[in-house]
């Protein structure tokens, strides 16, 4: 069971490059008490791609975790600028899923 929640949700955009591109993770727990970190990267709009990490312990998965945060804002990655963005006809939705 995972002592606490960690999920992040950030993009890189370049209008010069014509790049948008989001990268998310999250830690939890299988049925099976296995603790999990899943990450899920590609364009903006689009379902992007998906790798999921077992681990044996939470602790294992919080190192990778920060790990990838910290490379990620090295090449840029930040927080969505708009705290909240309009979904597909269901009204808002927030920042952090």
């Amino acid at each position: 069971m995972v002592s606490q929640p960690y999920h992040i949700y950030i993009e890189r955009t370049d209008a010069v490059k014509n790049m948008a591109r989001f990268y998310a993770m999250e830690i939890s727990s299988t049925l099976f008490g296995e603790t999990t970190l899943t990450r899920t990267w590609g364009r903006i709009g689009g379902r992007g791609q998906s790798k999921t990490h077992h681990f044996g312990c939470e602790a294992d998965a919080v190192c990778l975790f920060l790990q990838l945060t910290r490379e990620k804002k090295q090449r840029g990655y930040r927080p969505r600028t708009a705290g909240m963005r309009k979904s597909s006809g269901q009204g808002r939705t927030a920042l952090f899923d």
